[in-house]
């Protein structure tokens, strides 16, 4: 808490430092900041002042705040550094950190970095960066510490004591075979309160399941908060060890995933820059708006089928809306859940017909509760019944399609290829103004005038 209290001190100081021009204490400011609280001032400023403050940096404190920005300001740093300065940058990084870094860096870069490693340095990162970056993998560090079964805990505690230091997030030692391939793991608390003379094979654990490689991210924050695992580790198809995976990776997976579930409905990407520029931000939306556009005519034309009716019935033109926007609302709801669950591994093909009976179930009795209370107030405003009973109608069955639309379609997306949290709002929405329209007029035309 003390901390946070002395870095907000910082940021307020270092704004102060801004208005009054006084480069140098800005620039010692800066560097004395944590990295994290570095990028967030970074990622909070306007473009401008972004660069400017970024080059006040050391290049010490610059690698660190690095792995805290989002990939599409810290790719706009990257593209100003020329190689040679990309190499002093990154020479520091974590592997994990730095492969994720190379991903987004020019192919000519990264072999450039890579042969300024030594051959033991080159051949881990290459193994990171062989498999994609959102699987364990891509997200696993090769910094591991592996004993062998036959070995006493008192030889890995002199082995440890030699070696003077280990890797962050270390909660157990991992073991291997002489094939390198897993066989279990060996908890630091078993090394310090178990005799010296016990055998590595006779403390070790070996009701561990290893992740695999290829496994996806999001399986593997999963798998993390199931267990509640500090760290992880991970083999390739043959069970041999090639990394493992630690929370503090994870945690950054699961704060994309939330990022992403919730920008993705607005059509926006989880890196979106808050202060990036105008064009730049115009060229990202635009798109976006232009598919709502077409779902918003193909609504229209719906509308204009019944312009006859609307023209003899000007009060179905003040109700309409009431119908699209419960449609809308209800479907919202359902699909939102099904995206969560989904995300948490909870929908599967045993249970997705259940799930769909309840949403229809729900959207039935929500439409006759609503549609009975809204069909007596517009029977009542326009001193209709028709009118009342034609808007209650179109309600229930605009609310039973939205939440059988809600919960089938993040399953017909995903089934298809396509992101639910992007799509699926487009189209739900799509669906139940179309629906709700075409139940309205269409109940009312019949209604009103005997013909469709």
């Amino acid at each position: 808490m003390s901390s946070d209290r002395t870095s907000n001190k910082h940021l307020k100081a270092i704004n102060r430092a801004l208005s009054s021009g006084a480069l140098g204490q800005v620039r010692h400011l800066l560097n004395q900041l944590p990295a994290s609280d570095v990028a967030h001032l970074l990622e909070s400023s306007p473009p401008r002042e972004r660069k400017f403050l970024w080059q006040l940096l050391n290049r010490e404190q610059g690698t660190e705040v690095l792995q805290y920005l989002g990939e599409e300001i810290r790719g706009e740093f990257l593209k100003e550094l020329s190689a040679d300065e990309l190499l002093l940058l990154v020479e520091d990084l974590e592997f994990d950190d730095l492969a994720d870094l190379l991903q987004e860096l020019p192919e000519q870069v990264t072999q450039q970095v890579l042969a300024e490693l030594d051959e033991q340095n080159r051949e881990r990162l290459q193994a990171i960066l062989s498999y994609p970056e959102d699987t364990a993998g891509g997200l696993m560090n090769t910094d591991v510490i592996t004993v062998r079964p036959e070995i006493t805990l008192g030889v890995v505690q002199r082995f440890l004591r030699f070696r003077g230091d280990i890797p962050d997030t270390t909660d157990n030692l991992l073991v291997v075979n002489r094939k390198n391939q897993f066989i279990g793991i060996l908890p630091l608390t078993r090394i310090l309160t178990f005799d010296n003379g016990t055998t590595v094979r006779e403390a070790m654990i070996t009701d561990i399941e290893p992740i695999p490689a290829d496994m996806s991210d999001t399986e593997v924050a999963k798998i993390f908060e199931r267990h509640d695992l500090v760290s992880s580790p991970v083999v390739d198809g043959e069970g041999v060890l090639v990394g493992r995976i630690t929370i503090d990776d994870v945690v950054d997976v699961i704060l994309e995933e939330a990022d992403h579930s919730l920008l993705s409905m607005a059509g926006l990407d989880e890196d979106e820059d808050t202060f990036g520029s105008v064009f730049h931000t115009l060229r990202h939306r635009a798109v976006w708006l232009g598919i709502n556009l077409l779902t918003a005519l193909a609504a229209s034309a719906v509308i204009a089928l019944f312009q006859n009716t609307i023209d003899k019935v000007v009060a179905l033109a003040v109700l309409m809306p009431i119908v699209a926007s419960m449609g809308g609302i209800a479907g919202s709801q359902t699909l939102t859940l099904v995206i969560r669950a989904m995300a948490l591994g909870q929908v599967k093909a045993d249970n997705s017909r259940y799930l769909l009976m309840k949403e229809l179930s729900v959207g039935a009795l929500n439409g006759l509760i609503w549609a009975s209370l809204i069909g007596v107030a517009a029977g009542l405003w326009f001193d209709d019944v028709r009118i009342g009973a034609v808007l209650a109608a179109a309600m229930v069955i605009n609310l039973v399609i939205a939440g059988g639309a809600g919960a089938m379609l993040p399953m017909l997306l995903k089934r298809a290829g396509i992101d639910p949290a992007l799509a699926g709002g487009v189209v739900l929405t799509t669906i139940t103004d179309v629906v709700g329209f075409f139940a309205f007029l269409g109940l009312a035309t019949v209604l009103f005038f005997s013909v469709v």
